[in-house]
């Protein structure tokens, strides 16, 4: 089997749980979700990209737990856990890359100074594995990514040689989010220097809606026409990723196969318009066993095993998809 760079996953200490803007007590991801649990859902050791896990921050104005989780990285890659934080000094070399939060909707200015903060809480070990910065617009008003504050932001970005993983929603916000995708990305560029140009890693296939049945949907066209756009650009990848939390809950449970055939639609756009060398795998853990169970880890990799086979890719395009795609995106050591 080829090896494996996870390009996203979460963690969190118990004693942190509560400071992400999701957190209920009820919610099935409340408590602590540690290395050693990712251990236990992927059966083996896996090297993997450390994505910010949408950190309480009042509307941007307030970092305190933005820096307090990129202190838990440093944790994590110092081999220095608190007390039953579930991660030994072992550990630390599995975590290649670092993808904290940072407010890039105010702007050039206050987002130097939040990077200058966040290097200070991460120290230099830590801050050499910040490969880039993520901001959800999957739950903001429409036009937030099209802001000249936000533009600017992401130039900042793309001047300092980090990516932007890009998270928006189709199934639940629509093709707005798409359009505003490409219109951002292209503005992002206008004017850069080409070696200056932000990277966009688009998570999760853009969320999609997998509950339809029908290619001729409109859902589907406008979401098949915004990844054929999206692809044009070289400087996007795409995760292979993030289907469970899309599906219909009758097809969640089911087997790998099943899954497979329900959303091969749209599985095989994403390697028609990006190809083995753009994406990479992700497993999305802990968010992708939400309904799904404990072996949703498992039950992804067996998925994107299908992928490959059926799409027949080489050896070589199978090495990109499971961990090439990823050192060469994130720039990993």
């Amino acid at each position: 089997m080829a090896p494996i760079i996870d390009s996203h996953i979460h963690l969190w200490p118990s004693a942190e749980a509560s400071a992400h803007a999701w957190h209920t007590d009820d919610h099935p991801l409340a408590g602590q979700r540690s290395i050693a649990d990712y251990h236990a859902a992927t059966g083996t050791p896996t090297s993997f990209v450390l994505i910010e896990a949408d950190r309480k921050n009042a509307d941007s104005k307030d970092w305190t737990q933005p820096l307090a989780e990129i202190s838990w990285a440093r944790r994590i890659v110092e081999g220095n856990p608190n007390p039953d934080e579930g991660h030994t000094a072992e550990d630390a070399k599995l975590c290649l890359g670092i993808i904290p939060w940072a407010p890039v909707v105010l702007g050039a200015s206050q987002l130097e100074k939040y990077l200058a903060t966040a290097e200070d809480a991460a120290g230099p070990g830590t801050w050499a594995k910040v490969k880039g910065f993520r901001y959800l617009l999957q739950d903001k008003p429409n036009g937030t990514a099209l802001g000249d504050d936000f533009i600017e932001g992401l130039k900042v970005l793309g001047k300092k040689g980090y990516v932007f993983d890009l998270g928006v929603d189709q199934h639940r916000r629509g093709r707005l989010q798409l359009e505003e995708a490409v219109e951002m990305i292209d503005r992002a560029h206008e004017g850069v220097e080409e070696d200056e140009k932000v990277v966009f890693i688009l998570n999760h296939l853009c969320k999609p809606d997998l509950t339809i049945i029908s290619q001729t949907d409109p859902s589907f066209i406008a979401w098949r026409t915004a990844m054929f756009t999206l692809s044009k650009c070289h400087k996007t990848y795409m995760k292979l990723s993030g289907c469970f939390a899309e599906l219909p809950d009758s097809l969640k449970a089911r087997p790998a196969e099943a899954i497979f055939s329900a959303i091969l639609p749209w599985l095989a756009v994403v390697v028609a318009a990006f190809g083995p060398s753009r994406i990479m795998f992700a497993g999305d853990w802990p968010v992708c066993t939400i309904g799904v169970g404990d072996d949703a880890w498992k039950k992804w990799h067996k998925v994107v095993e299908m992928v490959c086979d059926l799409a027949g890719l080489s050896k070589e395009d199978q090495e990109m998809l499971w961990s090439g795609t990823a050192k060469k995106a994130y720039k990993l050591d």
